[in-house]
């Protein structure tokens, strides 16, 4: 009978007795997880601790900080971090300009931190304290070390970040020591990396020349280091896919001067040409058509006039286009039409040698004569109609409505059922001379500039007028933009004019749109132009082409 009192007793309070294990299953599994990541943590950080204080030099310091920067970074505990690095070898003293360094580099990133995530009562409240603290900090490192100490350069690096981005009025001295103290380290012989990392962010704040002199600096120490032809050409060609240009081509440059001297000729200009095409244009990806026409004129100078075939010529005459280098590309593109006379490129290069005459080199009869050429041809191809409006355009230009309408009736017949954005602009026209009305203003006023004596001496192309993609599928965007900035004016804002012309895409944009995004329906070269206005009148006249296909 006790037995199964006992039973009954323990089945009614089961449900109590099941709770209470459970909680103290659950409270040892806390208390045992606690222990065991308390042991860790505190193993973990008495052998970076020891790591530290045991190191032998400054790398093995530099390397242990790092370890526990990336865990307090990653999860943005900046002053936590600040906080154990006070804490961190105090009687090592090898570990103190590093310690200092990274004090500057927390305080910068949380800086930054706050202001990205918008944590203004923070960055108000304590914004001032951690700038002393990152200066101070930065410059007790560069006090405590010597121009070749790799701490010495980051830490002069992390200054000028900071002064660049605040500009302030200590810009310019931080740049010229970190430039100087650079050039120093580099003849130390150490991590020549260092040497990279700063021309990098020099390049990131478009401090172009100065960084192209240290990734030449580096490329130089990289090469003394007797690297081989083909680990050259390899590091320079990873270069490029990180559109690091400027040292890239330093490193190209080098590998050039080398293997001038060893590879035969055929095989000299088969790198050479290798290396035009990786940094020709192209849509997407990293490219310098001022750099390829520099490779161009090197295989030119080696009397090797049979090396360009079609496709290349064309690419040269494409990429010096691309440049502005409108005069040059003319050339090649005739080049082009003389050597291969029934190229797949003969419509297109005419089209753009009458457009470069007419609107850049303000020959309008040599213009006409390659838009004649092209009118005259009994396969219509959208650069037959856009030669017959571009001659419909000059006569209408001219006065010569019955002449221009001729053309443009001509241009409508023409085309029949092959689509054209140039037929809507033919009919515009007609309507204007049906109507008797003047040229539309901004079209007429880019006519105005390019062919009117009066504006002779008027600036071409600063504007730097250009696209995004100057090769769009028809029916895909493209951003066209100026970078033309309004003159200085004391305090007063001055206001530009913007008067777009040429192929649109069916847009007008307004007068104060520096940049607009458009699309063609139908392929072909499609001739933009721009005329700049600013309070003293006509500043500049631009043109570019962008290819539809």
């Amino acid at each position: 009978m006790s037995n199964l009192r006992f039973k009954n007793k323990l089945k009614t309070q089961n449900p109590n007795l099941k709770t209470l294990v459970l909680l103290f299953c659950i409270c040892t599994s806390v208390f045992i997880c606690h222990l065991i990541f308390g042991i860790y943590q505190l193993t973990y950080a008495e052998q970076l601790k020891e790591c530290d204080c045991k190191a032998k030099d400054t790398q093995e310091i530099r390397d242990c900080i790092n370890k526990q920067k990336d865990s307090y970074f990653k999860d943005n505990r900046y002053s936590e971090f600040v906080e154990y690095l006070g804490k961190l070898c105090p009687n090592n003293k090898e570990a103190e300009s590093l310690k200092d360094y990274y004090k500057a580099l927390a305080r910068y990133d949380q800086l930054k931190y706050l202001e990205e995530t918008k944590s203004w009562d923070e960055y108000f409240s304590k914004g001032n304290d951690y700038r002393d603290e990152l200066t101070s900090s930065a410059e007790n490192a560069i006090k405590n070390t010597t121009s070749a100490d790799k701490t010495n350069i980051y830490s002069r690096l992390l200054l000028y970040s900071f002064h660049n981005d605040q500009q302030d009025a200590f810009v310019d001295d931080a740049l010229s020591d970190l430039e100087t103290a650079t050039l120093e380290f580099a003849k130390s012989g150490k991590d020549i990396s260092v040497i990279k990392d700063v021309a990098d962010k020099l390049a990131g704040y478009s401090e172009n020349y100065k960084s192209r002199q240290l990734y030449k600096v580096y490329s130089q120490k990289l090469v003394s280091s007797d690297v081989k032809d083909d680990v050259l050409k390899d590091t320079a060609a990873s270069f490029l896919q990180e559109n690091n240009l400027g040292l890239s081509e330093n490193l190209y440059d080098i590998y050039i001067e080398r293997v001038s001297k060893s590879l035969p000729k055929d095989k000299l200009i088969a790198e050479l040409t290798s290396i035009a095409k990786e940094f020709s244009y192209k849509a997407k990806g990293p490219k310098d058509e001022a750099y390829a026409e520099k490779i161009f004129e090197k295989i030119d100078s080696l009397g090797a006039k049979n090396a360009f075939s079609e496709e290349l010529i064309y690419l040269r005459a494409f990429n010096l286009e691309k440049s502005k280098e409108f005069v040059k590309a003319k050339d090649v593109y005739s080049e082009l039409l003389n050597k291969f006379p029934n190229s797949k490129y003969q419509d297109e290069a005419r089209f753009k040698i009458g457009v470069i005459f007419t609107y850049i080199l303000r020959d309008i009869k040599k213009g006409t004569d390659y838009f004649t050429e092209l009118a005259q041809k009994e396969n219509v191809s959208p650069y037959v109609l856009s030669s017959l409006y571009q001659l419909g355009l000059l006569k209408q230009w001219g006065s010569d409505n019955p002449g221009a309408k001729e053309y443009f009736d001509k241009l409508i017949s023409r085309a029949g059922d092959i689509d054209s954005d140039i037929v809507d602009q033919a009919q515009e026209r007609l309507k204007e001379i049906k109507e008797e009305k003047n040229l539309e203003y901004n079209l007429k006023t880019l006519l105005d500039t390019a062919l009117k004596e009066e504006f002779a001496l008027l600036s071409v192309n600063n504007s730097d007028l250009k696209s995004d993609n100057y090769r769009p599928e028809k029916g895909k965007d493209a951003n066209i933009n100026t970078s033309a900035q309004p003159p200085a004016s004391g305090c007063l804002q001055v206001e530009m004019q913007y008067l777009w012309a040429g192929d649109l895409g069916g847009l007008k944009p307004a007068v104060n749109q520096p940049n607009f995004k458009t699309s063609w329906k139908y392929p072909g070269t499609k001739v933009i132009g721009l005329v700049l206005i600013s309070p003293s009148g006509i500043s500049d006249r631009s043109i570019d082409m962008v290819d539809v296909f």
